[in-house]
């Protein structure tokens, strides 16, 4: 009977443990949401009239459901641009010549632009029904996500040790198994923390995304962003805090099951091959791993990436010299190109914007001016802030998990639900709006600092902090020699994207209204949302075109010399 023992384990091993029950519920959980989701598609548009909307809290949890559908659908996809786009402006010179400028400009468009010129095509993709207002709502929440995540993942291959590629040559891999299995792992730890912040953006833009406006026309899907344009349009401070509540919730639960077990999936990515003294805790990411469902259900997938590697030939080693001269001449061909392209562009823009005089032009220069002094003003107060909180932050494991959903919280907190506050306060004190209403701008953006400062200090390789204890390195010495420079290369990754994003947020920052009050900043963002409003398309061309020359001639001239010296001096290498 010695084999009863072995007969039981064996019978036990069968058995689905707890893991297997838990990812059991969740699978089938989010394919019934995903099924529920989807049937939503197949009704009218003419159901979506203005006011069809519930303010009833009753209402919440589909709300909820199904806006986290769409910023999740987003997401998949600004990271399958973010694997394409920037790989490309990473490895090719000459593409990168185009496509960073053409991302800056990406970047700093208002986002309701976006929206204006879309979602007439989405919806005509299928006329008549709701998949085309969906197509656009989730289009307008991946170009606030997108842009982020593709610079912080052009920043790390732009970073990636010479060392880690030489040994991916000695071992014989390819170029596309060199990207899976050294460049992107490279990129992972920040690219995480920068996909924490594009969720955040994209709440931050939900109100838009889901309360479409086509001419007279509003179309509100269902779902927490158009439960808060209801709210402020009937001024229910109760619902307010209602859907305030239900953003928190949301926050929370992907953070315990994405993002928390990311970040500490990330941690085998470190470039040094030692651990932290606190290591970062995930019962999901412990589920995930001993859960043989999920197990069975990424074998094939694991299984199909090892059959790319093997697929993919080794490119033959090119013994050709090429000689400078025809490398001069292909440069002078293809930036010639570029110049046409941009010739091109200045010319339809200038035919389409044709009643706009000169002096109005100089006017939205002058407005453009007054918002990139407020733009620099607060990048710097906001860096000065949280760029010492974020390396406290990243050093310490343990008190990221708690910082980290807090900063979620506060970085997808809307704007506009702070605007009764703002007009409030202006209008009991008699403050100036051009001072008081810049704070709006940064209030969403600032936290790509913080978010890049703390990836950028967890990845600080522990023999920097033993070379600071055994040479007793303090005080500003220390944050001279090692935290600074550490976190560099990051906190540029962060502070381009928020000054862009500072631009964009302007439109909303500058113009604030609560029932009958509105003040008004003078700036570039506030030109754009009184001609929105009036629904002058030609000053909307000219003031997005004067907000993309400002944003590309200062990325130009201070943020990528920043990011090349940055490349240069505090690699990895």
């Amino acid at each position: 009977m010695e084999f009863l023992p072995t007969i039981s384990i064996r019978a036990r091993a069968l058995l689905p443990s707890r893991w297997d029950v838990l990812a059991a519920l969740l699978v089938l959980g989010f394919v019934v949401v995903f099924a529920d989701a989807s049937q939503l598609l197949r009704q009218p548009l003419t159901s979506l009239a203005h006011g069809h909307v519930s303010l009833s809290p009753s209402h919440l949890p589909d709300y909820a459901l199904r806006t986290a559908l769409r910023m999740l659908i987003a997401l998949l996809l600004s990271l399958l641009f973010t694997f394409t786009y920037a790989t490309l402006a990473a490895k090719n010179a000459r593409a990168g010549a185009l496509l960073i400028p053409l991302l800056d400009i990406l970047q700093s468009v208002p986002i309701l632009g976006f929206i204006s010129i879309t979602v007439v095509f989405f919806l005509s993709i299928a006329p008549g029904r709701i998949v085309g207002a969906e197509l656009a709502a989730v289009f307008a929440i991946f170009t606030s996500q997108a842009w982020n995540m593709a610079f912080s993942f052009y920043q790390s291959l732009r970073t990636v040790p010479p060392e880690l590629e030489e040994a991916g040559r000695m071992f014989g891999l390819n170029a596309w198994a060199r990207f899976w299995r050294i460049e992107v792992p490279f990129a992972m730890p920040q690219l995480v923390w920068n996909m924490m912040m594009s969720m955040s953006g994209g709440w931050f833009f939900v109100v838009a995304a889901e309360a479409i406006s086509v001419g007279h026309t509003t179309i509100a899907l269902p779902g927490i962003g158009s439960y808060i344009a209801a709210a402020i349009a009937e001024r229910n401070l109760t619902a307010i805090w209602w859907a305030i509540g239900t953003m928190l919730v949301v926050i929370l639960i992907y953070d315990q099951l994405l993002f928390r077990p990311l970040v500490a999936w990330s941690e085998r990515f470190r470039f040094d091959d030692q651990q932290n003294e606190e290591e970062r805790e995930s019962w999901a990411l412990t589920m995930f791993r001993r859960s043989r469902l999920i197990a069975a259900i990424a074998a094939p997938f694991a299984a199909l990436m090892q059959r790319t590697y093997r697929l993919a030939p080794l490119p033959a080693p090119d013994t050709r010299v090429v000689p400078a001269v025809s490398r001069r001449t292909g440069d002078i061909v293809w930036y010639a190109f570029l110049g046409v392209l941009g010739a091109i562009a200045i010319w339809r823009i200038a035919v389409f914007a044709g009643p706009i005089q000169l002096s109005e032009v100089f006017s939205a220069g002058i407005l453009g001016a007054l918002t990139a002094v407020r733009v620099f003003v607060l990048i710097a107060i906001a860096s000065a802030i949280w760029v010492p909180v974020g390396i406290y932050v990243g050093l310490r494991p343990k008190l990221a998990q708690v910082v980290q959903p807090v900063a979620q919280f506060l970085a997808a907190f809307p704007a506009n639900l702070l605007f009764p506050l703002a007009v409030f306060v202006i209008a009991v004190w008699d403050l100036n709006p051009d001072v008081w209403l810049s704070p709006l701008m940064v209030l969403g953006t600032q936290w790509y600092i913080l978010f890049n400062v703390i990836a950028g200090a967890s990845l600080l390789p522990v023999e920097m902090r033993d070379v600071s204890t055994n040479f007793s390195i303090r005080g500003w010495l220390w944050w001279r020699k090692i935290a600074l420079p550490a976190v560099f290369p990051f906190y540029v990754t962060g502070a381009i994207t928020a000054s862009g994003g500072s631009w964009n947020a302007s439109i909303v920052a500058e113009v604030v209204s609560w029932g009958t009050r509105t003040f008004r900043a003078h700036g570039l963002g506030a030109y754009i949302a009184d001609a929105t409003a009036t629904g002058n398309f030609h000053r909307i061309v000219v003031g997005i075109a004067v907000m993309a020359a400002f944003v590309t001639v200062i990325n130009r001239f201070f943020w990528r010399r920043l990011y090349d010296y940055a490349e240069r001096r505090f690699r990895l290498s």
